[in-house]
């Protein structure tokens, strides 16, 4: 059995649908601009005061033909997403011999920290989380695995049930899968009804283009496609290599948050700009609020680019807003891609926060009036994005309750996700109703900065 840094293998396995078809599943227009090695790393910790041969002989079979079952209503995540070269449209195949890797694990890590809201090092993080790695074929065609379980075992202490996917699939389809896949098992997979509720629409007739983008970001895909081999040679992990990381997380109150949003109505009341009825929802002020402080703690020198663009980028489910709306387990991606930018010196300065609030609201509301605003330069505005190194990235959304995925062993005692430090993660508290989890990677050194800075601004918010 290998060891690694206090991690024993105990079994790696492969689990396929209950019942096997060859097929293909096409990518949506949707999908192109999210094609390729881009990979979504989430974590479900449970408490679990068993051994590791009880979990063995008793969880590990029902986690097992669960999956499989989950498997037959979400079958292509047993496939793989293929590539070929230009002209060629990427797509989805299945065969019979299609299977997801699940990998069991022992680990003597603390579980309490780990699973805790403490900063804890992403090489720790990324020790629980199951890989997938691409290859590509004689004739230049990359092949992608969809998925890859794991679960380790933390005896008599806890269970950490981790997820990797290609992002043929966004966060609504992730919780479906989760959610259907630990009701089955709870259930002991005799609930049909659960099946019939549970199962994604393959239907990529659901979703229209009218303003014909489907060409514009297949254009966009294969101009992304030529750089794969490059990033894909000399990349292993980009956790991997973040040595000096650590993730932690905030949780904000509804009464901060309400703070929060009294302080900019205030505000905007007190220079006319907005009457104090002017809404401003929950998650543009916590992630405005985060935004600031996070651009005040990395750039707390004074420096020569105060006119540097600092961007914010997310994404915002379509399935309600489009015409004819989109069933709510459409699988695939149904996201539009947005984006606030604001110069950094106001950010930094005393109003920061009111700024990025500004901005990240219009670009909401161009969102709805516009869905797919400038999505035809969504690749060269985002390439712009990172070339220059300011960008942060939104991950989640409290709206997928990932804290009700329960295998039978009660609900999660936390909730992770593993990205990089130029993203952040949402999270509905799995403590109280109304908190919001936001997940954050720092450097080791600037996190008790960034703490103080978010502290000092919350107790402003109370005078």
């Amino acid at each position: 059995m290998a060891i690694l840094r206090g991690h024993k293998l105990v079994e790696k396995c492969k689990i396929g649908p209950s019942m096997r078809s060859t097929s293909s599943v096409p990518l949506s227009f949707l999908d192109l601009p999210l094609a390729g090695p881009i990979y979504v790393r989430r974590q479900f910790f449970y408490h679990f005061a068993h051994s590791t041969l009880h979990f063995c002989e008793a969880t590990l079979p029902s986690l097992k033909t669960s999956l499989s079952q989950t498997l037959q209503l979400f079958f292509p995540l047993a496939g793989n997403l293929l590539c070929p070269p230009p002209p060629y449209k990427p797509f989805i195949r299945c065969t019979d011999d299609d299977s997801v890797p699940f990998t069991i694990i022992e680990s003597k890590a603390d579980f309490d920290h780990l699973s805790s809201n403490h900063p804890k090092s992403l090489k720790d993080l990324e020790h629980l989380v199951p890989k997938l790695a691409c290859t590509n074929t004689h004739d230049d065609t990359f092949v992608f695995p969809l998925l890859a379980l794991q679960a380790t075992v933390f005896p008599n202490r806890g269970l950490c049930i981790s997820i990797t996917y290609c992002h043929v699939m966004d966060d609504s389809c992730c919780s479906n899968f989760m959610k259907s896949w630990a009701s089955f098992c709870r259930s002991g997979g005799v609930d049909l009804t659960l099946a019939e509720k549970s199962a994604p629409c393959m239907d990529r007739g659901v979703l229209k283009d009218p303003k014909g983008l489907e060409a514009i970001f297949l254009r966009d895909y294969f101009e992304e496609r030529s750089t794969w081999k490059e990033k894909l040679a000399g990349k292993t992990s980009e956790v991997c290599n973040a040595e000096d990381y650590v993730k932690a997380t905030i949780v904000f109150g509804r009464d901060d948050i309400e703070r929060l949003r009294r302080v900019v109505l205030k505000q905007w009341k007190r220079s006319e700009e907005l009457s104090s009825s002017q809404y401003v929802s929950k998650f543009v002020v916590s992630c405005a609020f985060v935004w600031a402080c996070l651009v005040k703690t990395r750039q707390r020198s004074e420096d020569e680019e105060e006119d540097k663009e600092e961007y914010f980028r997310f994404a915002a489910d379509c399935r309600d807003w489009l015409e004819p709306a989109v069933p709510e387990t459409y699988f695939g991606n149904c996201l539009t891609l947005c984006f606030a930018m604001v110069k950094r010196k106001e950010l930094k300065g005393e109003g920061g926060f009111v700024n990025a609030v500004k901005v990240m609201r219009r670009a909401v509301s161009d969102m709805k009036s516009d869905l797919f605003k400038d999505a035809a330069n969504w690749r060269e505005t985002f390439t712009r994005m990172f070339a220059l190194g300011s960008t942060l990235i939104v991950t989640g959304s409290p709206k997928f309750t990932v804290y009700e995925t329960d295998f039978g062993f009660g609900k999660p005692k936390k909730v992770e996700m593993v990205h990089s430090m130029k993203g952040m993660s949402l999270a509905e508290s799995g403590e109280k109703e109304g908190e919001l989890e936001v997940g954050l990677v720092c450097k080791n050194t600037e996190f008790e900065y960034l703490l103080s800075v978010i502290k000092q601004e919350l107790q402003l918010s109370k005078s």
